[in-house]
């Protein structure tokens, strides 16, 4: 009797979106310490199509190519391998990836895996790991938040941007959330912020001195050379800047101008520690792809995302679905800035 196949996207070689390549192959078997998952969803990041260009450093130095990328998937457990009593055929759950998520079965080890809370969808749950985890170890991990604080969050109708929304917000901190369109400011409210600019019909550093005229104890920033240098100079006293990506500085239509790119990278400032020093001012950055050493502490901050999940303190973000063979035009409409929460790929 013929092994069932299993499907999955792949990447041969980095490129556009015509990179994204369906194929199959026989299920995997799970071994000692292994979960079998049947993937309802995979979350889609920005990450992914960074790792699709060529230039998610991660992917090139833990992985190499050919690759499939997706870093969280939530599903049910298929099967268990020898060892395992967590978890029985069955079971609704979320993972934790590191590359390998855009697919219909996957083999993860135990300590990846974890229960669904109810009343999260497998698409509701698949879009929380990355852009939760990653906002949860900016501030828990990193930056060790105060109640009263005044935040400033760039791109905050995103994935990781409202994850940092809701956390901040969590914790007691006063969130000014900064959008790119007006279609985006409902959301963000939704999110917890206390107040939205509106980049598209507000003048932004304006508008955020006349909001905290003495600068924010923090600033997240994932767009890279076209606000860094702005975000450092309306930091507080004692403010810290988290960076955690570049978006800007790639193309929003698949096509790498190296020209451009390189331009950019030219022009992404170059922070002065004698400055940092006498203005008590501080940089921070993550990548959560390069933590495999802190995977303990990563297991630590799911559990106690989850718990906030399954008791109501934290909510689901919406998300926008497409079939994983469309992973190229979920990746194409990530890539637009246009999008709300999370998208992810259903595999039914």
């Amino acid at each position: 009797m013929a092994r069932r196949q299993m499907r999955k996207i792949i990447i041969r070689k980095p490129g556009g979106y015509a990179a994204l390549e369906l194929l199959e192959q026989p299920d995997p078997t799970p071994a000692a310490g292994e979960v079998l998952i049947a993937v309802e969803a995979c979350g889609v990041n920005y990450a992914d199509g960074i790792i699709r260009m060529g230039l998610y450093a991660s992917a090139r130095e833990l992985h190499g190519y050919p690759i499939t990328p997706g870093f969280e998937i939530a599903g049910t457990v298929a099967a268990v391998g020898a060892g395992v009593t967590e978890f029985n055929s069955g079971d609704a759950v979320v993972a934790i990836t590191l590359f390998g998520g855009y697919c219909d079965r996957i083999v993860l080890p135990v300590g990846n895996v974890f229960h669904r809370p109810l009343g999260l969808t497998a698409g509701q749950a698949a879009g929380l790991p990355t852009v939760f985890l990653t906002a949860w170890f900016m501030i828990h991990r990193q930056l060790h938040p105060r109640v009263g604080e005044r935040w400033l969050v760039h791109s905050a109708a995103g994935g990781v941007g409202s994850a940092l929304t809701q956390l901040g917000a969590l914790a007691g901190c006063e969130v000014t959330a900064v959008v790119g369109s007006g279609h985006k400011c409902t959301h963000c409210v939704n999110m917890g912020a206390k107040t939205v600019i509106d980049k598209s019909t507000t003048p932004l550093w304006a508008t955020a001195e006349a909001l905290e005229p003495n600068g924010f104890e923090a600033i997240f920033d994932a767009n890279g050379v076209s606000t860094l240098k702005q975000s450092y100079a309306h930091l507080a006293p004692t403010g810290r800047l988290v960076i955690y990506g570049f978006h800007s500085m790639l193309p929003k239509d698949g096509r790498l101008n190296w020209l451009r790119l390189g331009w950019d990278w030219l022009r992404t400032p170059r922070f002065n520690p004698l400055d940092m020093t006498q203005n008590n001012r501080s940089v921070l950055a993550a990548n959560l792809s390069f933590l495999q050493s802190h995977s303990e502490d990563l297991r630590e901050g799911m559990r106690w995302l989850l718990q906030r999940f399954a008791d109501g303190r934290l909510q689901a973000l919406p998300i926008e679905a497409f079939p994983l063979n469309q992973a190229a035009a979920a990746q194409a409409r990530l890539e637009s800035g246009q999008t709300l929460g999370k998208l992810v790929l259903l595999t039914a």
